[in-house]
Parts: C-alpha cells; structure tokens; sequence
C-alpha cells in the first residue's frame, strides 16, 4: 500500500477528473502499469477509467473510508476465480488496494472494450450459481444490515433540504419497524448485494460476468432478487417476459411471497438516499432526486423514473 497527499483539505484528493489524474498516474506506477492515455469511463460513486496500454479497468472510490471494503472485494474475486464462477477477475501479481491521495484504488481485468450488458436470465443464472456456494471463514463476511447503512447515507447527503432530509428519515424509521418483522424463506447466505442487470457484463469470449463485488455479505437470499423484481413491477425497465424468464431460471418469485413491498420499499428508499448525495454536484441528479422524493410523497407511480 502507498500513500501521499495532494489537494483536497481533509487530506485527500479532489473528486474531480483534474483532481484524480495525479491519483491515477501514482497508482498505475505502483502497480507497474501505463496511465498514458487512459480513458474516464464513469465519475459516480467510482472514478472508473480504462487504461489504453493494457486490459485493466482502474476503480478510485469517492468515498475515502471504504479500504476494508475494497481489501475484501479483492479476496472475494480472487476466491470465485478458484471456484470458477465467472465474474471480474484482479490481474495477477499486482499488490492491492492501494491508497493514494487519500483516495482507495483498485485494478480489475477489463471484460471487453466496450461495454454490453448480459440478459435478466444469465443474472438468473449467475445467483443461482453463487447462492449455492459455502462462502470460506477466510472471506470475513460482514453481516448485511441495511438500515445502518442508509442511517449513514442519510448523514451524508450533500444539497438536500432539511425537509426532503426529515421525510426521508421518517420514512426510514417507519420501514426499520416492518422490516423486523419480516419472516425470510430463502437460506440466509452470502449475497452479492448490489445484484442487478447493471451488474452483469458480457465477457469477450461471450458468456456473462458479474462485476462490483464490494457489496458481498451474509444476508437473507431475497435481499439479491429484489431489484430485478422492482425493475419489472415498478418502474417498468424489465419486460413480463424478462421478469418470467428471471424467475424461472432462478427458481423463486419475490413478488409472491408476502414481504416483497416491504423490502423493495426499503431498496427503493436506498436507491432515492444514493441519488441525494449527487444533488449538490449535478443538475441532472438533483432533477432525477426531486422527481423521486415526489413520487415517495404522493404515492405517484414511479414510471416516469430514470435509471442511474
């Protein structure tokens, strides 16, 4: 691990493509690998770039505190590489996490030049395959528990009104007492946590990938089939024939069983808190956020969402 300063006043680097350039060149030396012409793919929650010279995907973590996270995240692609379970592979030889800057980076195996997204039914078919899986002792899984992080996500969002603050707070509250008395019927195990189409990758060579592996923890199955149930039933980004497809390849059908609205009430209300912390930076975020806490409000349907 490196570390070093440069910019930002707590210490860390400025989250801005300028701000991240130093982090990036620093990072791709230590790890002996050639930044000259990387390209930016994404700035969110990850500045995510594509180094021009070699196949590597670079992820630099907004978040400053995310280190064990992302040590993890490393353990547990390496672990699914022996257990032959296709999703994003770390290069070999290549010491990581590193720190620089302050900021948290790490290398990935990049899955092809351009990104395509696999199907609803290989996802299926991927969470079959990992739900089935005995995680080792060795990974150090946390136990999921998703109203301690949306408590600090809560925290943390910059640009919202103390208003939009205080409903969504309330609403989290409300949902934490029906959550508790939920009765689970899958197996409790490790789930991939962010489990969603976006998530899903074609490789190269043609077969389908999963990818962001820093949500991995030990949590109710149902936790993993939620969004892909949200996607088709509220929001109306997934067919009926997708959804169908999803279920039966899967094997299980979350909008059957009577928990389902509590918990995708709960996802949705963490999908709505992520998008808060963009508003103070982004126009299109702050729009997308506003429409959202307004459908919360009025019971509107959520058709007219945008994806992000």
């Amino acid at each position: 691990m490196i570390s070093g300063n440069g910019g930002g006043q707590d210490g860390g680097t400025e989250f801005t493509a300028d701000g991240l350039d130093w982090v990036l060149r620093n990072a791709c030396g230590t790890a002996g690998l050639d930044p000259d012409g990387a390209e930016l793919l994404r700035l969110g929650s990850n500045a995510v770039y594509r180094l021009s010279a070699s196949p590597i995907i670079v992820r630099i973590a907004r978040d400053p505190d995310v280190l064990e996270e992302m040590d993890r995240a490393v353990r547990v692609a390496r672990w699914l590489e022996a257990e032959d379970l296709p999703a994003t592979r770390v290069p070999a030889g290549v010491a990581q996490p590193v720190v620089v800057g302050g900021r948290v980076v790490t290398f990935w195996e990049s899955v092809q030049e351009r990104e395509e997204y696999g199907t609803v039914g290989e996802l299926a078919d991927l969470l079959r395959r990992l739900h089935w899986l005995e995680e080792p002792e060795s990974l150090r899984l946390p136990y999921f528990d998703p109203f301690a992080k949306l408590s600090a996500s809560l925290r943390q969002m910059d640009g919202v009104t103390e208003d939009d603050r205080a409903f969504l707070e309330d609403r989290a509250g409300k949902l934490n007492k029906d959550y508790d008395r939920l009765d689970f019927v899958l197996p409790f195990g490790m789930i991939h946590g962010d489990a969603n189409i976006g998530n899903v990758l074609r490789h190269r060579d043609g077969h389908a990938v999963l990818i962001d592996l820093d949500g991995f923890a030990l949590a109710p199955r149902e936790w993993d089939l939620v969004l892909t149930s949200m996607f088709y039933e509220r929001y109306g980004w997934h067919t009926r024939a997708e959804y169908e497809e999803f279920v039966h390849r899967y094997g299980f059908d979350l909008m059957n069983w009577p928990g389902y609205e509590v918990l995708a009430d709960l996802r949705e209300l963490m999908m709505v808190v992520w998008l808060g912390h963009q508003v103070a930076a982004s126009k299109k975020s702050a729009g997308e956020f506003a429409r959202r806490v307004h459908s919360l409000r009025t019971g509107q349907d959520r058709n007219e969402w945008r994806a992000f």
